[in-house]
């Protein structure tokens, strides 16, 4: 048996960050999108277990995890524990999502696992107890199954999906070298001591998805970490700029960054600004739709 379980990379329309709880978290509310960019996770039966991971031109290998310390080692790890079976398959991973772009690539590919190793191993899994699972891996691996639109609360893993109807078009413009994500997270402690318990509601935001107005939206987009990560790369805010400058709706940082994501009013207003951003020395340069589905099979063999 081998099949193929494909997933989004997300963007965050709104990222309200509060300060630390005692657990060291972060309280968020957020509103993520799952977008047209996706990693493939090909699982296929083997009597050991084996990873292994490929990766476009553009993108720098030895960012990627290697088998041992991959998030999909752990997705093996924990399904097969939670049925009391041992971990075996031959997996590989088709990366085409920004590696610490901001954009939950490792999520996608723990969430693509998850479906493929349910499927391999046959075990049935309940959705309620992969969400669960999903959970436990990551705060963005739960809307990564899920997919489409939907509202983040907790540190992100409760996840509650919303009624989108529109079709919101992104030029994704990923960073050389990416970003930490713990490494963010402090330098908005930092910048901002006296940040609120409670995050920014994302009201505004999802009455103009509510709307379907592409200019509401742009007005509504929100991230509170995007000024530490500004700060960290200020190259980032000068990306912003000059995208804005290109005609682009409006520029943002994606989650913790260093990707930066542009919306767009069509598909043509996204190829012609992408052509516009390319041609100013940006080696990779992507056009996205959104929402788009969650993890979920391709192919099956």
């Amino acid at each position: 048996m081998e099949l193929t379980v494909r997933a989004p990379a997300k963007i965050n329309l709104h990222l309200g960050v509060g300060a630390p709880r005692e657990d060291g978290y972060h309280p968020l509310v957020t509103v993520y999108q799952a977008v047209g960019l996706y990693d493939d996770v090909t699982a296929r039966q083997a009597s050991d277990w084996a990873l292994g991971v490929s990766v476009p031109d553009w993108m720098d290998a030895a960012a990627v995890p290697t088998s041992g310390d991959n998030i999909v080692d752990r997705v093996a790890d924990l399904l097969a524990a939670h049925h009391g079976i041992e971990r075996t398959g031959e997996v590989h991973i088709a990366k085409a999502i920004p590696v610490a772009g901001g954009m939950a690539g490792g999520s996608a590919d723990a969430a693509a696992a998850l479906v493929a190793l349910d499927r391999l191993w046959a075990v049935r899994t309940p959705d309620d107890d992969l969400l669960a699972l999903a959970a436990q891996l990551g705060s963005d691996v739960p809307f990564a199954l899920l997919g489409g639109t939907a509202l983040g609360t907790g540190r992100g893993e409760l996840v509650e999906p919303v009624d989108d109807r529109g079709t919101w078009w992104w030029v994704v413009v990923p960073a050389d070298v990416g970003l930490s994500t713990p490494e963010v997270y402090r330098h908005f402690d930092r910048m901002f001591p006296d940040a609120p318990s409670e995050p920014v509601p994302a009201d505004a935001l999802l009455q103009a998805i509510a709307e379907g107005d592409a200019w509401a939206l742009a007005d509504a987009l929100h991230n509170d970490l995007e000024a530490a990560a500004i700060d960290l790369r200020p190259e980032l805010g000068a990306l912003i700029e000059a995208g804005e400058e290109a005609g682009a709706l409006r520029g943002l940082v994606s989650g913790s960054g260093p990707t930066c994501v542009f919306l767009c009013g069509s598909a043509d207003h996204a190829r012609s600004l992408a052509g516009d951003l390319a041609s100013t020395g940006h080696p990779v340069v992507l056009a996205a739709n959104g929402p788009v589905a969650g993890a979920h099979l391709v192919s099956y063999a």
